[in-house]
């Protein structure tokens, strides 16, 4: 008699980075996992990264006091005044899925001049500019701009070690990276739940780029579509980040590779929770060119939602994303690109 065991959600798969450093058999390993964890579920938990926990902690320090700040401090830094879509999102200003996000926001990107598309040029270039930082806190900007470089180099270490482990080249993205690359980084606060009892924190979706690293407290509240097609809770792992594998990496391997859906339910009553997502991209004019793997035979090819349409460049997809979920930037600064309803 065949019996089945029900597939088990209560976490995801567990991965250390450090062992790619052991040699062949525990690097052996670790291949098997990634390549598992990243086509079959789109999301693992992430330690053996090397980031401390004193790196750490200077960021949810700084993090802590920009939120601390009176109101009027955070308006300040209004992301409304951005054509770059930086700076603070006040609470339920930001759309998911068409629905306000029950948090508030600090995003913050490269350190880069402004861009503004001439004629015939990509409007995506609207995205490369300035952050805004808050004067109180000069210490805010010194934290998060390491914070961006520190991950960005464990994103590209863990980069290279899951190309290798479906068999692909591990270097065959690096060119879309570089010091032209347009990370980014959310500082994030859900401040308990919506007084009209909604508990969308952030709606489901999926990201724009390749990678994504998120730092969260002990507060608990991400939720992952797995296969089941139902959302599961992510208990937080102490020394962890949770990984997700973003929509470019989708299209560059067909589907084989899976960007997978996910939301965050909000705390209960007034609790506060604080998370840090940090998001691997490559340069906004970056083409994703398909990577060639042994697998790719397998590939069951792109997810297709005609509300969500997925492009190989780079800086389209990414507007695509911002113009929807920002809507008030998009309105002053964007007129011009949006759809008519």
């Amino acid at each position: 008699m065949t019996t089945h065991t029900a597939m088990s959600y209560d976490q995801l798969p567990i991965i250390d980075l450090s062992a790619a450093g052991r040699g062949p058999q525990a690097r052996a390993l670790l291949h098997a996992q990634l390549h598992s964890a990243a086509h079959d579920v789109g999301f693992f938990q992430l330690v053996g990264h090397g980031v401390t926990r004193a790196e750490k902690d200077a960021l949810l320090t700084a993090m802590r006091a920009f939120f601390a700040l009176p109101e009027a401090d955070r308006l300040a830094l209004d992301n409304v005044n951005s054509p770059h879509f930086r700076g603070y999102t006040r609470t339920g200003d930001e759309r998911t899925g068409g629905a306000r996000d029950w948090r508030d926001q600090l995003d913050i990107g490269a350190e880069r001049p402004a861009r503004t598309p001439g004629p015939g040029e990509p409007s995506y270039w609207w995205l490369q500019g300035p952050n805004q930082w808050p004067a109180a806190l000069p210490g805010l900007r010194t934290a998060a701009l390491a914070w961006i470089d520190r991950l960005s180099a464990v994103a590209h270490r863990l980069l290279r070690e899951l190309l290798t482990a479906i068999g692909a080249p591990a270097g065959f993205y690096d060119p879309v990276f570089g010091e032209h690359a347009h990370p980014q980084l959310k500082l994030v606060r859900y401040p308990g739940s919506a007084a009209d009892g909604t508990g969308q924190g952030v709606g489901a979706h999926k990201d724009y780029g390749f990678l994504t690293l998120l730092l969260q407290d002990t507060v608990g509240g991400l939720q992952v579509q797995r296969e089941d097609g139902r959302f599961h809770d992510v208990p937080p792992l102490e020394g962890a980040f949770v990984v997700n594998l973003g929509e470019l990496l989708e299209v560059a391997t067909n589907g084989y590779l899976l960007a997978t859906n996910h939301r965050v339910v909000s705390p209960p009553g007034a609790t506060e929770r604080y998370s840090v997502p940090f998001f691997y991209n490559p340069r906004l004019d970056a083409r994703i060119d398909p990577l060639p793997f042994p697998h790719a035979a397998q590939a069951p090819g792109v997810t297709t939602d005609p509300a969500n349409p997925l492009f190989a460049e780079y800086g389209y997809n990414e507007l695509k994303g911002k113009l929807r979920a920002h809507p008030l930037v998009a309105e002053r600064h964007h007129r011009e690109l949006l759809t008519p309803a």
